[in-house]
């Protein structure tokens, strides 16, 4: 009898991360962060499960999880070898119910919800081979990868044919690729040193940690106050110096020309880019920025919150973005980031993934590192973003090698929760979330 989904279990988790303003910037001053948390259970003696989140930063996550309740409807007595047959198919079903794609479509709620699904379906499927997510991928055939992706409204961008000639022509190389990662990791940055609520003595602390343990690669808040971040800008750049990269973000602060005038201002401190300087659905107003800002040697990074792949298709040919952003939980999973990925190598444009969160970079580590190996085949300019918090609550953390990403070795898309921390941090019942009412401290 072929395996079929018997239930799918969905949880509520938070971690009071706004105690200590980890997370914080000038749009999101408190966040807890957060999961909607999905397990897929299925009635093989095989005993897997799949475990699929999606990331919120506290207050409306039981929304999502109203959301995927919503889902379930399609999840339910499927046989799992058929959705991993046609998975592309599955997607398309998904994000088409008739009802459910009013609240979108393929955004907002509800594709938060479809993320934390596919993602949970993912898991499941490498976990069946046996291998990593990333391994899945690069084991993938060609087609098959293709087959995945719904290239409903991106087809003037690239075509399914396109992207198999992308894909084919770095097949015979990509053991090299996996030799290389193998050895050295995938480079990242932190962008641990650099919150908005932190101290001036935490950031010299935190930037000398980081300097010991390896980074080059570092990212700070701005775009609350300008003397505070030319102050922090200072300070930052004081303990790292300039031979290293800075990164700002300014996590949609700002209107168009006050982000111009801002950057100006900035410009002494030598940043590599401005993330998400206005709001993220400003296609022309990013474009903008960018034509002022580019000049002077400062690119625009976004895409942390971009809808979906036609977001992402008009980013990308509209100037308005020179580092491309990926999240493993915003769009719909693998299959539209496999879309997304495809489109920025068209493009020339590098992926330069969003990660932190809760297990985002457990998440998203797995694609960068399959983007290098099957499409970009290169590392200029490329770069994933890390943050350490939380990683105690992970079954299968991210290991560095100093300030690199290394391949991830357990089957699945790592992106199981330790249960003990999961049933902790279950909203609003669970043993932390009691401790804090009776303390006052929430």
């Amino acid at each position: 009898m072929q395996a079929q989904i018997t239930s799918v279990i969905v949880h509520d988790v938070r971690f009071p991360t706004s105690l200590e303003a980890h997370g914080s910037d000038a749009m999101h001053t408190d966040p807890d962060y957060s999961c909607a948390y999905v397990i897929i259970h299925t009635n093989s003696n095989d005993g897997l499960e799949g475990h699929g989140p999606t990331f919120t930063i506290g207050r409306g996550n039981e929304i999502v999880v109203t959301a995927i309740e919503a889902l379930k409807i399609h999840l339910i007595g499927q046989r799992v070898q058929d959705i991993f047959d046609d998975f592309g198919a599955f997607y398309k079903k998904l994000v088409s119910d008739s009802q459910l794609r009013w609240l979108g479509p393929e955004k907002g709620v509800i594709h938060l919800a479809t993320a934390a699904v596919m993602n949970a379906l993912w898991d499941l499927w490498a976990k069946r081979e046996k291998k990593p997510l990333w391994k899945l991928l690069v084991d993938m055939d060609p087609e098959k990868l293709v087959s995945c992706i719904d290239f409903t409204y991106i087809s003037d961008c690239i075509t399914k044919e396109e992207a198999l000639d992308i894909l084919k022509k770095n097949t015979a190389t990509k053991q090299e690729r996996v030799n290389f990662l193998q050895e050295n990791g995938f480079p990242s940055y932190t962008t641990s040193v650099g919150w908005l609520g932190y101290s001036d003595e935490v950031i010299q602390q935190k930037c000398q940690a980081a300097l010991q343990a390896g980074w080059t690669k570092f990212k700070m808040k701005v775009g609350a106050n300008l003397d505070d971040d030319i102050r922090r800008a200072r300070i930052i750049r004081q303990e790292i110096g300039y031979e290293s990269d800075l990164m700002m973000d300014a996590n949609q602060r700002w209107d168009v020309q006050e982000a111009i005038d801002w950057m100006k201002q900035l410009t002494q401190f030598k940043p590599k880019w401005i993330e998400e300087p206005t709001s993220p659905d400003d296609i022309m107003g990013h474009a903008a920025i960018a034509k002022a800002l580019n000049p002077l040697g400062i690119g625009v990074a976004t895409g942390e919150h971009c809808q979906n792949r036609v977001m992402f298709k008009q980013f990308l040919r509209s100037g308005g973005m020179q580092y491309c952003q990926i999240d493993s939980c915003r769009v719909g999973s693998v299959n539209e980031n496999l879309s997304i990925m495809l489109m920025a190598k068209k493009c020339n444009i590098p992926v330069c993934p969003h990660a932190g969160g809760v297990l985002l970079c457990e998440l998203v580590q797995h694609l960068i590192i399959f983007d290098h190996i099957c499409i970009s085949a290169e590392l200029e300019d490329r770069v994933c973003e890390y943050i350490d918090h939380l990683s105690e609550h992970v079954k299968y953390p991210v290991v560095m090698k100093g300030a690199n990403y290394t391949l991830p070795k357990e089957p699945g898309y790592s992106t199981q929760l330790k249960t003990s921390s999961m049933n902790d941090h279950l909203y609003p019942d669970g043993r932390v979330w009691q401790e804090l009412r009776k303390s006052g401290k929430v």
